[in-house]
């Protein structure tokens, strides 16, 4: 990244100033540094040094001006890289976005994914683990159950060959834990909302090649072998959220950028 050189400006103003260390020899030598910061790509240091000059060195008219300068530079710059990197993310998410359909209802605040194997039609009569994605990137596990008895299940543990990961439990009343029934079938589903899958989503994405089972754990124990496209789900969905959230991030810096640039 090139910068102006604004030490030759610098250089005629002292030239009008007394003799000895004065503010702007001062401030001009932390203007070098950080010009120095800038080609080495260190650009939030350098930042920090620019923004310092007007605090240490208030009287260093022709510094405080270079630096001034020189941070919009600097700013317009790291606009554009980040506008570029968003670009490419979005580009990203659009191929990510393939396994899923879109949904929102009168009761979501956010779009949600749902991924292509996993909707209602496909799934209401089995027992399965599911996963929930929004377009914030927030994104959930839970765990399914239908039969004919209660498990009364609190928690979930997937497994293979001695690895395995383990949720935390939800207890039997807790909103995230629900139940319903009709006629002879029994519906069972516990929600592991706020991280506390416990790593469970990144043990099946990390491990989607092997046969993995799953044990639904409450006052009685269910055993399923995890479906290939269940695990598939669970890693397009990872993939996602974190795409998902790393362009809502950039679009905030993005904004931001724009707001001290004074760019509609």
């Amino acid at each position: 990244m090139k910068f102006t050189i604004y030490i030759t400006v610098l250089v005629a103003g002292i030239l009008f100033l007394a003799c000895g260390p004065t503010d702007e020899e001062k401030a001009s030598a932390k203007l070098n540094f950080a010009q120095s910061l800038l080609e080495k790509n260190d650009t939030a240091t350098a930042l920090r040094h620019l923004d310092s000059i007007p605090r240490l060195y208030p009287k260093a008219v022709y510094a405080l001006n270079a630096a001034k300068n020189l941070v919009s530079e600097v700013q317009f710059d790291l606009l554009h890289r980040k506008e570029a990197q968003l670009d490419s993310l979005k580009v990203k998410i659009e191929a990510l976005e393939k396994p899923f359909r879109k949904e929102k209802t009168e009761f979501d605040r956010y779009t949600q994914y749902i991924h292509n194997r996993q909707t209602f039609q496909r799934a209401w009569d089995r027992s399965y683990i599911q996963v929930h994605l929004d377009e914030q990137g927030e994104i959930y596990l839970s765990s399914n159950y239908h039969g004919e008895k209660w498990l009364d299940h609190t928690a979930l543990r997937v497994y293979d060959q001695g690895d395995d990961a383990k949720t935390e439990e939800i207890p039997i009343g807790d909103p995230n834990n629900h139940r319903s029934d009709f006629m002879e079938a029994k519906w069972e589903k516990v929600s592991y909302r706020n991280g506390k899958d416990n790593g469970v989503m990144e043990f099946i994405a990390n491990h989607i090649d092997r046969n993995l089972k799953a044990v639904f754990l409450g006052n009685e124990y269910y055993y399923i072998i995890l479906e290939s496209y269940d695990k598939q789900a669970v890693k397009d969905a990872l993939a996602l959220s974190k795409t998902l959230k790393q362009k809502n991030a950039l679009e905030a810096e993005v904004a931001a950028l724009q707001k001290t640039l004074n760019i509609n």
